[in-house]
């Protein structure tokens, strides 16, 4: 008996396997225009059709687990996010509303991510209209860049309070992981993050998503505010290993940023002000770029007076410090005191150049 119910286990495991489900529906107003399909591998679609009488559908082979998938209307740059099931699901939708649905006959999982989308709305249009702001500020405007930092600093915290109350309110969602991830993590103190990563359903923590956030609560503690920082070695911009630890007996700010990164060129400056006020005091700075492209890299040291030391492994959001290190989010910066131990994190505006004058005085 024992023997002929494995076999059972696993002859079910791989009906589940091969398992397809369908979602389909209708977006008013979209006629000849296409709708992608994306898993959550990578940016490349899955499939795609053209409306029809604003009708769509999808068969997708079942998931192992639980995964999050999007579908994307053409012309729009927000995705409707679902979770595929073995149950048909099927969406009601208007093209100037997409992705927020007008019925959602689906499972649980994808009711919760709808729901998810539907609060995050207002969110979303005020980052909108940060960034239209923030493309309109002069370079050498300081006082109009301080004002946005405040405003930024607000409206991260509205996200915070609208994400952790919905994920304490579904436990059991998988929205909550991604919620999770994509809004909390870059936002949350390692301990807080940590905290409401346990609250969820043991479930969600053991899945792939789960595992994932695991790893990056373990990174998170080895660098910690007074954790001796993980050594880490790469190549410097004329192709030579550079050790963290080479550093030994100054004040360090390792700086995660890209030339890509808008947010991390706007703080360049506030850096640069630091590092020539404090360089001759027994501080320095080793910048990690996730760049791709060596040569924006290298044109981006240049154009910003980045006079310090930098590294690359030019693999982007793979590379390899910045994942021993947790970095989800650029930029990003911890400081490491002579004996390399971390003292502070995400020094950002006059908060690197107070941080320094209070310990290089």
């Amino acid at each position: 008996m024992k023997h002929l119910f494995l076999v059972m286990c696993c002859a079910a495991s791989a009906l589940v396997a091969n398992a397809q489900n369908v979602i389909s529906g209708t977006v008013s107003g979209a006629d000849g225009r296409k709708i992608y399909l994306f898993d959550d591998a990578d940016n490349n679609p899955d499939d795609s059709t053209v409306l029809q009488k604003g009708q769509f559908s999808f068969t997708i082979k079942q998931p192992s687990e639980p995964s999050v998938f999007a579908l994307i209307l053409e012309g729009t740059d927000q995705p409707l996010l679902f979770v595929p099931g073995p149950t048909p699901q099927q969406l009601t939708l208007s093209a100037d509303k997409f992705p927020i649905a007008t019925t959602v006959k689906g499972n649980d999982n994808t009711k919760a991510l709808q729901e998810y989308q539907v609060l995050f709305q207002p969110l979303i249009q005020r980052a909108y209209a940060l960034n239209q702001e923030a493309s309109g500020i002069s370079g050498d405007d300081e006082a109009a860049k301080e004002a946005f930092r405040k405003k930024a600093g607000v409206f991260s915290d509205d996200v915070i309070t609208t994400g952790k109350a919905f994920v304490q309110q579904h436990p059991k969602a998988l929205a909550s992981m991604w919620m999770l991830i994509n809004e909390l993590r870059p936002r949350l103190k390692p301990d807080e993050f940590a905290g409401l990563f346990a609250g969820l359903d043991k479930s969600l923590q053991t899945g792939k998503y789960g595992q994932s956030v695991s790893q990056y609560i373990r990174s998170q503690k080895l660098s910690g505010i007074g954790e001796m920082a993980d050594d880490f070695s790469q190549d410097g911009v004329d192709g030579k290993a550079i050790k963290l630890s080479s550093f030994r007996g100054k004040y360090v700010l390792v700086d995660f940023w890209a030339s890509w990164c808008g947010p991390c060129r706007a703080e360049n400056p506030n850096v640069v002000k630091a590092f020539n006020k404090y360089k001759g005091k027994n501080f320095t700075i080793l910048s990690v770029s996730l760049d791709d492209d060596k040569n924006r890299w290298l044109h981006a040291i240049k154009q910003d007076g980045l006079n310090w030391t930098h590294v690359s492994d030019l693999h982007g959001w793979s590379n390899e410090v910045a994942v021993q290190y947790g970095i989800r989010s650029i930029p990003s910066n911890f400081l490491v005191d002579p004996q390399g131990r971390i003292i502070a994190r995400n020094l950002r505006g006059s908060a690197l150049e107070d941080k320094l004058g209070e310990i290089l005085k």
